[in-house]
């Protein structure tokens, strides 16, 4: 009986020693030390209340330096045991770069069974302690050679418990504080640019959707610059001040979802979307006003909700899809890239996945992919806008002008003339009108056919484009004849216009050919409008008399209608007449 009770003993001495062996533990060697991936040993506090004491009897799970455990280990330890293999004392500092996001740290170190330190790093009071350098808590560690140091960590994070460790050298933890996050401070300055460019849009085109998108993109690199520590480190901005700042997580998918409404008009469009959409907003918005006071309790839920809210939008741009939507083809590629990191990123974060950059980045990922995406959707939406605003501008100019010599048509003459008479009536000014018409127009049509008079009325509209004025209204109202409104001239100045014009017609040569030339002439009748009492179609009757005067008279020259007391109150001057007009070969 004696012989089995010692027996046990001894297996039980021997299975002591062999846990105590094999349990995780961290050699120090000579040389530069760099240790990002070591083992470690974990165990969640579930009543938050366990003093060190108490926690080193109990037994911790396997885990490495670098493990996220969701949001049930709120309270979590973590056991480093570190074994300096020289012969002489290194120095060493372990570093918690993620120290940030926490509520509190607490060290405990431990050699020989012997508590010979404990540290507290409170970042709800962060200035008190010397262990917190931009968002990183460094605790300094003297290893005694061949004696192993156990460090107890006792992590209390406010809702996700992602947790990173370091042992560094002095000279390698020094860099390590100083260095820049160049891949975060790239993510926020690609969304501030974003932010800047859209808002000036938002001033000159008043779109909500680029409102929303701004707003969906400032609440974006808040959580980013918080989250990775950003915020931290160029602000000390630590505790539950830092955050509270997490409420940008609900906020982000809010201004999403709007944006999602406006820049697709789901409202008007599609109707079944939009109810969907509508249903997810009110939740999180409840969710919203839930964090503006439990900011912890209210991201508890947060993973879940962001995978609804990743399912639901997703269906809903493929729903649109599906109906055609011309923009959510481009929606569904950024939002993809949205979904598949971000879930990633929730699975991480849930302590399902191991950590590594990808994982532990995944929702900044996201976020900048679908940043950039969406600020292609609304350049896109301004380049379609534009297009169909051209295309409009080109039918309001295809039905005011002629199709033959792209002068104004009759229609738009009359609407423009209307408003110019106005003008010169408010700011009396004189506004006067000349009538054109081509001589013997027909014999050159019988002659040489019709595409050669169109040739020619071509030529004309662009003489009398070339010797008018830059603020004329010159139009085309059928057949041979043009009409132009001269405002600001009076008779004098219109007369001289017209003998312009008229020496322009008589020295146009229009080729048909290419050994054939034809030349015309042309008649004008000008007259002065009474902008105050007289109406364009009245002026247009003076003047069209006073053209047959020119024709009358001969052709090749002006006649202009001279308002004089009478009862007609007309008096027509003619120029001296001219020959037909010849049609001659070079």
């Amino acid at each position: 009986m004696d012989l089995h009770k010692q027996l046990s003993l001894l297996l039980l001495v021997l299975l002591t020693s062999v846990g105590a062996w094999a349990e995780p533990n961290v050699s120090i060697g000579t040389g530069s030390i760099k240790l990002t991936d070591f083992p470690m040993a974990y165990h969640v506090d579930a009543s938050e209340a366990r003093t060190y004491e108490q926690v080193r009897t109990l037994p911790f799970l396997d885990t490495g330096s670098r493990t996220t455990l969701g949001t049930a280990a709120k309270v979590t330890w973590f056991r480093l045991i570190i074994n300096n293999v020289t012969d002489a004392e290194r120095r060493v500092f372990v570093h918690l770069p993620h120290a940030y996001h926490v509520r509190s740290v607490d060290f405990f170190e431990e050699r020989n069974g012997t508590l010979l330190r404990q540290e507290r790093l409170d970042l709800n009071d962060a200035g008190a302690s010397d262990l917190l350098y931009r968002g990183t808590a460094v605790y300094p560690l003297t290893l005694l050679p061949d004696q192993p140091t156990v460090l107890y960590l006792r992590s209390h994070s406010f809702s996700h418990q992602w947790f990173a460790a370091e042992i560094l050298d002095e000279q390698t933890s020094r860099r390590a504080l100083i260095s820049v996050n160049a891949d975060i401070a790239l993510m926020v300055g690609m969304l501030l640019a974003l932010v800047f460019y859209n808002g000036l849009l938002y001033f000159a085109t008043s779109k909500k959707e680029n409102m929303f998108y701004s707003l969906y993109l400032i609440s974006g690199l808040v959580w980013i610059a918080l989250s990775y520590g950003l915020i931290a480190s160029m602000f000390d901005v630590y505790g539950i001040q830092a955050f509270k700042l997490n409420i940008s997580l609900i906020t982000m998918p809010v201004f999403l979802v709007l944006f999602m409404m406006a820049i697709f008009d789901t409202r008007t469009a599609y109707r079944t979307e939009h109810r969907f959409l509508q249903g997810l907003i009110v939740l999180l918005t409840g969710t919203l006003i839930w964090g503006l006071f439990d900011i912890s309790a209210a991201l508890k839920p947060s993973s879940s909700l962001a995978a609804l809210v990743m399912v639901v939008t997703f269906s809903v741009s493929i729903s649109l899809y599906r109906k055609g939507n011309p923009l959510v083809k481009y929606f569904l590629v950024g939002h993809t890239f949205f979904v598949v990191f971000n879930g990633i990123a929730v699975l991480f974060y849930k302590g399902l996945i191991a950590p590594n950059y990808l994982n532990s980045h995944g929702v900044g990922i996201g976020i900048v992919l679908e940043a950039l995406t969406l600020a292609f959707i609304i350049s896109h939406r301004i380049k379609i806008l534009e297009d169909i605003r051209s295309s409009q501008e080109e039918l309001k100019r295809q039905a005011s002008t002629d199709p033959l010599t792209r002068l104004y048509n009759r229609r738009f003459f009359f609407a423009e003339a209307d408003y110019l008479l106005e003008l010169a009536k408010d700011m009396d000014t004189p506004v006067s009108l000349l009538v054109l018409d081509v001589d013997h127009f027909k014999s050159v049509n019988d002659r040489h056919g019709h595409a050669c008079g169109d040739k020619v009325l071509v030529a004309l509209a662009q003489s009398l484009k070339q010797h008018s004025r830059a603020d004329d209204l010159v139009a085309r109202f059928g057949g041979e004849e043009f009409v132009l409104l001269l405002p600001g001239a009076d008779l004098v100045e219109a007369s001289i216009c017209a003998e312009r014009i008229r020496a322009a017609c008589a020295a146009l040569d229009v080729r048909i050919g290419t050994d054939e030339l034809i030349r015309i002439t042309a008649s004008i009748g000008c007259a002065q409008i009474d902008a105050g009492h007289e109406s364009i179609e009245s002026a247009l009757s003076r003047a069209d008399r006073a053209l047959y005067e020119a024709k009358n008279a001969g052709r090749n020259c002006i006649s202009v209608d001279v308002p004089e007391p009478g009862p007609l109150g007309i008096r027509v001057r003619s120029a001296p007449p001219a020959p037909p007009c010849p049609v001659t070969p070079v």
